[in-house]
């Protein structure tokens, strides 16, 4: 199957970020997603939609939701990802504030 030649950097910045359009599309969209001997397709996506979600990048996600999809992702793996990654994202951060928080409150509640 060939991939759909990827234009969105260029469709958006070219005129204002010539290079930032060129590395997203040639480079990230084109070489880097193209590795499928090291990562697959399915597994990129999986990757990309935890780090969007991990690192706020809601803008992203979207086009990233439909191309796992296309990758092979289902509805109900999406749903668990978010799921499972939401233990990761916050949790910690959680944690932590709870040992300063105990630390700050001498271990009063």
């Amino acid at each position: 199957m060939t991939a759909k030649k990827q234009t969105a950097g260029r469709d958006r910045l070219g005129d204002f970020a010539p290079k930032f359009a060129e590395l997203n599309d040639d480079v990230l969209f084109g070489e880097v997603w193209s590795r499928e001997d090291e990562l697959s397709a399915r597994d990129r996506s999986v990757v990309t939609i935890s780090a969007l979600i991990s690192g706020g990048n809601f803008e992203q996600l979207r086009s990233h939701l439909e191309k796992g999809k296309e990758n092979g992702i289902t509805e109900s793996e999406i749903a668990e990802i978010i799921t499972h990654i939401a233990f990761y994202v916050g949790w910690p951060k959680h944690g932590r504030h709870l040992i300063l928080q105990k630390r700050f409150t001498g271990g009063r509640a």
